[in-house]
């Protein structure tokens, strides 16, 4: 893997804290509230799309839109007679096979959520989260409200959101949950129904996760088609804030409704780089963020995808730098089989990815954004990020040259994180 270094500079700053109080089911109310601290100093999750789709596990590979290339909307890529998707699924399953049909083959037969949890200790992630409920509306835990569309009761007979929180917790790591707000089969989620839709399956349904398990995250999707009012999405975030067993330490994205991503919520989110008004690459975020992305071009496991498609180990380590440098957090998404397992260049990634963390975390957890950071950072290949007391400088490729570091003064010392050596300063 190429080899990327951080070096640290003792500095120094001031922090400041911020009261919780209760929540009125109003923005103006529930933007007040601050990102509970331990996902701000978390940086690094592990985001997990696993569901029926993993069945045919077929997207195209060389689209130029991204969001063409999710294995995870093969559902809606039939109903919508997208050619590439209708075509593959005449050619290998003919036409007596429907999507819902691939929910019996969704065994999760070799699946270990022990070893999943060990893998994500490695990686140096400090939180996962997992599609409980995709947009075909398939949940993977048995809940009430799809009593005969979730894992329990079809496919693995098992409940596979509550495995994993067991023994993802057992590791030490927070643990949440990514939640649909749409389903694209169900006869309620219709304009005419969406008032209906809310009060009779999303809000119950997510108070079931929420009451259930106790998540430490709850990662909504699913909600460009609705205003945040039709969701009646601040009805939710209020008994969530001030009546659920998690409402102090629960933390939520900003994905309520079709004019909210940026504007309320908690943190805010970027996906493969994208905000809806373009890329996010140059954004400068003064709020919370996250960057949500796959190794490969899906979310959902596919099974054409190839080495060409993935990151190397190096690139994903500088994806976490870039995004941790600009303020933000790294989501990286994992794909795993119908059958349980995960891809083994998955793991070889999140491995990778811990093996530098064990040397250089220090320069990531619990690090903000510097000030004074250069704009052209992905082009010189040098990122920072700061504590209190010290400026971490990120090399994603060995200097050829001495490094000049504008606006510091002084430093007391510097040092090579992960080495003795002494480093020379002036």
């Amino acid at each position: 893997m190429q080899r990327i270094l951080a070096l640290a500079f003792l500095l120094a700053c001031m922090s400041s804290l911020q009261a919780q109080t209760p929540y009125k089911a109003d923005w103006e109310s529930l933007d007040k509230r601050p990102i509970p601290q331990w996902w701000q100093e978390a940086k690094f999750g592990i985001f997990i799309h696993w569901g029926v789709y993993a069945v045919p596990a077929y997207a195209p590979t060389d689209e130029a839109n991204v969001y063409a290339k999710y294995s995870e909307h093969y559902d809606n890529r039939l109903r919508t007679k997208t050619p590439a998707f209708t075509n593959y699924h005449a050619r290998v399953y003919g036409d007596r096979v429907a999507y819902a049909d691939f929910a019996s083959q969704f065994r999760a037969e070799h699946f270990n959520p022990d070893q999943w949890a060990d893998l994500f200790k490695k990686s140096g992630a400090k939180y996962v989260v997992l599609t409980s409920k995709h947009h075909d509306g398939y949940a993977l835990w048995p809940s009430a409200y799809s009593p005969r569309w979730n894992s329990q009761f079809l496919g693995s007979h098992r409940d596979l959101a509550g495995d994993l929180i067991e023994a993802v917790r057992k590791q030490g790591l927070h643990m949440g949950y990514y939640y649909s707000l749409l389903e694209w089969g169900n006869p309620l989620y219709s304009k005419e129904t969406i008032g209906r839709w809310f009060t009779e399956m999303n809000f119950p349904q997510m108070k079931e996760l929420v009451t259930r398990y106790k998540p430490d995250i709850v990662w909504t999707d699913g909600e460009w088609d609705y205003s945040d009012e039709e969701l009646h999405s601040v009805d939710f975030l209020a008994w969530l804030y001030n009546e659920s067993p998690v409402k102090d330490t629960v933390v939520v994205n900003d994905r309520w409704g079709n004019k909210t991503r940026g504007l309320h919520g908690g943190h805010y989110t970027t996906e493969y780089d994208l905000v809806h008004t373009g890329s996010a690459l140059d954004t400068q975020f003064v709020h919370p963020w996250e960057e949500c992305r796959g190794i490969g071009g899906s979310f959902g496991f596919n099974r054409f995808e190839t080495t060409t498609d993935y990151m190397t180990s190096a690139q994903c380590v500088e994806t976490l730098v870039e995004k941790v440098s600009r303020g933000g957090n790294l989501l990286l998404n994992i794909g795993p089989q119908a059958d349980g397992l995960i891809p083994v260049i998955m793991q070889e990634r999140l491995l990778d990815m811990g093996k530098w963390l064990e040397v250089n975390g220090e320069a990531i957890y619990g690090t903000t954004a510097w000030g004074f950071r250069p704009k052209n950072m992905r082009e010189t290949k040098v990122y920072f990020s700061k504590k209190p007391d010290a400026l971490y400088m990120i090399c994603a490729r060995w200097p050829q040259a001495p490094l000049v570091i504008d606006h510091v003064a002084k430093a007391e010392t510097v040092t090579l994180l992960g080495s003795k050596l002494p480093v020379t300063f002036a």
